[in-house]
């Protein structure tokens, strides 16, 4: 019998046949070796730390599309939006023309209690001058961010203020939210729009429930539109507030990980009431189990969409240094045992050019441009409904993207922040006037118009800029850049959700949500409520 060699990889207990223990081991003396040749002979020094994280780079590169190398820095930027908090000043921010120009500080937060506001342009950081050409996200998020309890000195820009003001801010812990918005749609009917699965998702998520309930939500409205995942025993827990006790919700299994299954518990806190959930081609990975599974169990119609085929788990695994391998163990799998991932076989560049070639398809714009082989279909647990895997949840009710709402103008707008600024700089400018006349939301909901004249000063805004208008080519999105100017708005007097709320109004698949959960949809298709 050959003898076996037990290898440990974190959790993992590997049992290799001692050949080819010993074939790894060769592999590995080849690569120190070959970093010897490099240090002893190349014509420049070498930077040894570089060398091997790209060698680590390149070896997970020709993996899969989600197994990557994370330096310590990496990771903890790539770990902070996932456990809900970070450390640094509290504002979010902008970058127009070249200027960090604050679209809001976060509640509660450091520049909010020295008072920053909607629409300070921050010119200067610890004496560093902060606009320019050299200014880019990263240079606002390495000088701004920080560790709790050190201090940041900077100078703004403010109108109407005489010179520049002067701010010390001591940096804290940040929180980040998962729950965007929750509120009534309608009659009977929560919205709940999750933006991430990280550790304080089931906290919000089941406060902004209980909320609901007090208001008299009988049915719910999830949206995961553009929630591209986060861990997965979060999104467990959040599918499990739908499913009966024993229901499986996903299962995983890979060449190292034995088939693990996760079903239903006595826990759930939505059994009853119709459910609709909202997915789109940014909808992934823990997203698409919970949808997965709601669909397979028959126990909500989705609506939107194809969502993105991200059915790979990744575990970290640690390294001396502190940096880490997030590594692919296994494959997700829907009750059904529909596999979601979408083929990776043709390298990275081309996996994440799918969503392009959706479009070029003319997939997003219709349901019928969409093939799935018979290979690839299943059928739900309950009423045998056709489903697909191999490439994302295609939604019971399809809902294409308008790209006539989409004009060029609204677009070169959108891209230089000039809708933002501008909403930001009319909110200042009338704000006691805004407030007094819309104390709520609701009556700013009911009551504000943008009108021709708010608009017309939009376009005069937009031309000072560089950015003209074709009137013709506009006038089918008009309608809609209005409704996104009221939202950022109405973002401005309140807080982001009223910004949903806003713009909430005019997105189709809100409205199918609300049509089908007030309609026979349910009875017809016989999906449990």
């Amino acid at each position: 019998m050959l003898r076996r060699i037990i290898l440990i990889f974190g959790l993992f207990f590997l049992i290799v046949p001692a050949g080819q223990a010993q074939v790894r081991q060769n592999q590995v003396e080849k690569l120190q070796r070959a970093l010897q040749f490099i240090e002893f002979a190349y014509i420049e020094n070498v930077d040894d730390e570089t060398l091997v994280e790209e060698a680590i780079r390149g070896m997970l590169r020709n993996l899969d599309p989600h197994s990557v190398y994370l330096s310590a820095d990496e990771l903890r930027r790539a770990t902070e939006p996932l456990e809900g908090s970070f450390e640094g000043i509290g504002v979010q921010f902008n970058l127009i023309s070249d200027t960090i120009m604050v679209v809001s500080p976060i509640p509660g937060g450091p520049s909010e209690k020295v008072g920053l506001m909607p629409g300070d342009k921050i010119v200067e950081i610890d004496g560093e001058t902060a606009h320019g050409g050299h200014v880019t996200n990263q240079f606002v998020q390495d000088r701004l961010r920080g560790e709790r309890g050190t201090r940041v000195d900077v100078k703004v820009y403010r109108m109407g203020a005489p010179g520049l003001l002067e701010f010390t801010i001591t940096r804290d812990r940040i929180p980040i939210h998962s729950v965007d918005a929750a509120f009534m749609a309608a009659p009977g009917i929560g919205y709940i729009k999750l933006n991430r699965f990280a550790r304080t998702t089931m906290r919000e998520y089941r406060e902004a429930s209980r909320q609901l309930r007090d208001q008299g939500m009988q049915h719910l409205i999830l949206d995961l539109n553009y929630n591209s995942g986060g861990y997965l025993d979060v999104a467990i827990d959040l599918a499990d507030q739908f499913l009966d006790s024993d229901q499986m919700i996903v299962y995983t299994e890979g060449h190292a990980a034995p088939r693990q299954e996760f079903r239903g518990t006595s826990r759930g806190n939505f059994r009853e009431g119709k459910v609709v959930v909202l997915v789109n081609e940014g909808s992934a990975s823990a997203s698409e189990i919970v949808a997965g599974a709601i669909q397979d169990w028959d126990r909500g119609v989705l609506v939107g969409r194809r969502s993105f085929g991200k059915g790979l788990v990744q575990r970290p695994f640690e390294l001396p240094d502190g940096s880490a391998i997030r590594l692919t163990t296994a494959q997700y799998h829907t009750p059904t045992g529909r596999s979601i991932q979408k083929p990776y076989d043709e390298g990275t560049d081309r996996y994440y050019d799918d969503l392009s070639d959706r479009l070029s398809a003319g997939e997003l714009v219709s349901p019928e441009n969409i093939r799935f082989p018979d290979s690839l279909k299943f059928y739900t647990k309950l009423n045998q409904r056709v489903v697909y895997g191999g490439g994302g949840i295609m939604p019971d009710y399809f809902i294409p993207i308008d790209t006539a709402r989409v004009s060029e103008f609204y677009s070169r707008m959108l891209r230089r922040g000039l809708l933002n600024s501008f909403g930001i700089e009319y909110t200042n400018r009338n704000r006691a006037g805004l407030s007094a006349a819309y104390p709520d939301l609701d009556t700013f909901i009911g009551e504000f118009e943008v009108d021709q004249d708010l608009m017309a000063e939009l376009y005069q805004y937009a031309a000072a800029h560089d950015i003209e208008r074709d009137a013709e080519e506009d006038e089918a999105s008009a309608a809609y850049i209005g409704n996104q100017l009221k939202g950022l708005i109405a973002r401005n007097l309140f807080d982001f959700a009223a910004y949903i709320r806003v713009v909430m109004q005019q997105d189709d698949a809100f409205q199918e949500a609300i049509r089908i959960i007030g309609d026979d949809t349910f009875d017809r298709l016989n999906i449990r409520y």
